[in-house]
């Protein structure tokens, strides 16, 4: 399993991919949403802000009213954040769930 710290760092390491490659995000991506990253097995979440195709503002805690939410394990993150873990395999066998609504999704899915 996975430690809340292995799973900052992979939320960092996304936020800093996404920030490398701002241009081509923010054309893809021209809305600003909150996010929610919920761990189940830690029972930790962290959230931010999507804005122009970059997390921005990624801190500890969660965010009940955020629009765009990721639920799934430590390790299942860790996993999709290195590549080893595709988005829609994970998200079809369910070991991801994705709260948003059905724009929010077609727009999610040109980024990843």
């Amino acid at each position: 399993m996975a430690t809340v710290e292995d799973c900052r760092a992979a939320l960092q390491k996304m936020a800093e991919r996404l920030a490398a490659n701002a241009a081509e995000a923010r054309e893809k991506l021209d809305f600003e949403r909150s996010l929610a990253f919920r761990i189940t097995d830690l029972d930790v979440a962290f959230h931010g802000q999507l804005k122009d195709g970059q997390i921005t503002g990624l801190t500890d805690g969660d965010d009940p009213r955020a629009k765009i939410k990721l639920t799934t394990s430590s390790d299942d993150l860790v996993e999709l954040v290195n590549g080893r873990l595709n988005v829609m395999s994970a998200w079809t066998s369910g070991r991801i769930k994705i709260d948003a609504g059905m724009l929010d999704l077609l727009k999610l899915r040109k980024l990843l």
